[in-house]
């Protein structure tokens, strides 16, 4: 929703850039209705779509999603397996509207770590979609904050070390700023609003830095079933709080 509007879409203006949202209820969703996790997982990506396309719709600068955190590969080896197949033919099939959206696909965590035709398809649809001036999707894949901050203070450490930077004259303001300058995706805009479906209230070890101050939202629904009017209601939600970033309001 750039310049306060929502380009006749949603739900009027709102002044959100940034929206990150945990994908939380696949697998209870499947098991409820007596099927396997991995069948959650697949209508999900449904969700993503419906989710992807009205966030662009609605003018988002960024749309983060926690699609795979550093901790799931303690899950079950097959439904890990799985979770990587249904990444990669995402990554495949979406192109062609990505493309037609204008959307640029990016993606924060130790990527590197992905499976390698996992890996490849990534990295082949970012260069793809590199120069698409709309919206940004950016996928958390084997992402953790924590490890994040980590990276980014060996990032830090090293550039002392080697003498590009003076750690002993930096002041407390220059060191946070260092520091996000070595997080994963450094242009990252700011978080406004964080959303998390199927009812849970924890950030799960995600965005802890960008999420400063950004507000949360949690949806009763279950990824599955998250659709357009579910985002809206999140955004309609975020509209109607007064943020003072620590400050006094001014009077009106």
């Amino acid at each position: 929703m750039r310049n306060g509007t929502t380009d006749g879409q949603g739900t009027g203006a709102c002044a959100v850039r940034h929206i990150a949202i945990i994908m939380d209820g696949n697998g209870r969703w499947a098991e409820a209705r007596g099927l396997e996790r991995i069948k959650g997982h697949e209508s999900g990506v449904e969700s993503v779509r419906a989710v992807t396309r009205h966030a662009a719709k609605l003018g988002l600068e960024q749309l983060t999603l926690f699609a795979f955190s550093t901790e799931n590969w303690k899950r079950p080896e097959h439904e890990v397996a799985c979770l990587m197949e249904l990444l990669e033919r995402y990554l495949v099939d979406e192109r062609d509207e990505l493309m037609e959206s204008s959307i640029r696909l990016r993606s924060i965590g130790r990527t590197e770590h992905l499976p390698d035709a996992v890996r490849d398809a990534l990295h082949a649809t970012e260069t793809l979609t590199a120069d698409n001036g709309g919206m940004t999707l950016c996928l958390a894949l084997n992402y953790g904050s924590r490890t994040e901050l980590a990276d980014a203070a060996r990032k830090l450490a090293a550039d002392g070390a080697a003498g590009r930077i003076d750690l002993e004259a930096m002041t407390p303001e220059d060191v946070e700023r260092a520091l996000g300058e070595r997080l994963y995706q450094p242009g990252m805009p700011p978080l406004d609003l964080l959303v998390r479906t199927a009812g849970e209230q924890r950030l799960s070890n995600f965005l802890l830095w960008q999420m400063s101050y950004g507000e949360f939202h949690v949806s009763p629904v279950e990824w599955p079933e998250f659709r357009e009017p579910d985002l809206d209601r999140a955004v309609e939600d975020y509209a109607s709080r007064t943020r003072s970033f620590g400050g006094l309001l001014q009077a009106r």
